[in-house]
C-alpha cells in the first residue's frame, strides 16, 4: 500500500502561504498595538538596565551564561510553538513565531542577573526557585490576560520545573567551563 504524503514543493508552497498569513496578521493585529509596544520594552530596557549592573569583571562568564541560557529557551520555545504547546499572538517581529522579547530580553536579563548576585550554588538555588515561581505565577498569567501568551496544550505549574531547571544546567555547565579554564 503506497502512502499518500505531500512532497516537498507542496510543503515549501504551503510554507509561503502561512508565512504571508502571518505578515498580514502581524501588521493588521499587532504592529503597534500595545501588546507590541510594551514588547518592544520588555526586549530594550531589561538590557539597558544590565548594562548599568552588570559586573564587568566577570562580563564574559556571565554573558557565556546568558548567550547558552537564551539557546537553550530559543530551542524550547520552538519546540513548544511547533508541537502546540503554547502560541503567541502578538509578536514584536513577524519572523519567527517565539516571543523574542521576552526569551532574549527580560528573562535572559533576570537569570544573568541572577547568576551574577548569587554565585553560591545554594543562594542561586533560592534565588532560581523564586525567580521560577515569579514567572510561572505572575508574568505568564500576565502575558496570557494581555493576550500576548496563549496556552494551547500547557498549564503554568508545567513550567516552574523547567524555569529552574534550565538556569541550574547552564549553570553547571558554565562553571565547569571556566573552572576547567581557571584550573588548565
Amino acid at each position: 500500500m503506497i502512502k499518500n504524503y505531500p512532497n516537498y514543493d507542496e510543503i515549501r508552497n504551503f510554507h509561503q502561504q502561512l508565512y504571508e498569513m502571518r505578515l498580514e496578521y502581524w501588521i493588521g493585529h499587532d504592529l503597534f498595538t500595545f501588546q507590541w509596544w510594551l514588547l518592544l520594552f520588555v526586549f530594550i530596557v531589561p538590557w539597558i538596565i544590565w548594562w548599568r549592573l552588570v559586573d564587568k569583571k566577570r562580563i564574559r562568564q556571565i554573558l557565556l551564561f546568558g548567550t547558552l541560557l537564551m539557546i537553550l529557551v530559543m530551542f524550547m520555545d520552538d519546540f513548544g510553538v511547533e508541537t502546540h504547546l503554547w502560541s503567541y499572538p502578538y509578536q514584536l517581529v513577524n519572523v519567527m513565531p517565539r516571543l523574542i522579547p521576552i526569551d532574549q530580553g527580560i528573562l535572559a536579563v533576570a537569570h544573568m542577573l541572577v547568576y551574577q548576585y548569587f554565585s553560591k550554588w545554594k543562594q542561586f538555588i533560592i534565588a532560581n526557585i523564586v525567580m521560577a515561581a515569579i514567572f510561572t505565577f505572575v508574568f505568564e498569567p500576565l502575558t496570557v490576560w494581555l493576550g500576548i501568551y496563549k496556552l494551547e496544550n500547557w498549564r503554568y505549574i508545567y513550567s516552574l520545573p523547567i524555569y529552574f531547571l534550565k538556569s541550574v544546567l547552564i549553570k553547571g555547565l558554565v562553571d565547569e567551563f571556566i573552572m576547567k579554564k581557571e584550573i588548565g
